[in-house]
């Protein structure tokens, strides 16, 4: 059994498209990748690495706790980053929300993510 995740203290699929912002089935919570884009503003925030890691961290943390899950039960995270010499300052921000016991994590270069974004983070944690 599956069940659709959705909340407003996170941004909603981009232009309605055919996804959820999390699924939760069998003990786990699926999130789809998040960027740093407030819920209600559409444009990245800030133009450095740290500040939208900072949003989308809050972003993923919110659609978690929708879940009735939390940081503290992530088991698995990807993160994409338009470019890797933006990995020191995207790790600063992600040790810090992930506490001392972080999850398994990859970490990939990508040719491109919607205009002005420079992370996207996407999770699988406990339920």
């Amino acid at each position: 059994m599956k069940e659709v995740v959705r909340t407003e203290s996170a941004p909603a699929p981009f232009q309605g498209a055919p996804y959820s912002q999390a699924i939760k089935a069998n003990g786990f919570v699926f999130v789809a990748g998040q960027v740093g884009i407030e819920p209600d503003n559409p444009q990245p925030v800030g133009e450095g690495i740290r500040a939208q890691t900072e949003q989308t961290l809050m972003n993923l943390r919110a659609i978690l706790e929708a879940a009735g899950s939390g940081m503290d039960k992530l088991v698995k995270t990807t993160v994409f980053l338009t470019n890797l010499d933006d990995f020191q300052g995207m790790n600063e921000i992600y040790a810090r929300h992930v506490g001392d016991q972080p999850p398994a994590r990859s970490t990939f270069e990508v040719g491109n993510l919607p205009p002005g974004l420079l992370v996207e983070i996407e999770a699988i944690a406990l339920q």
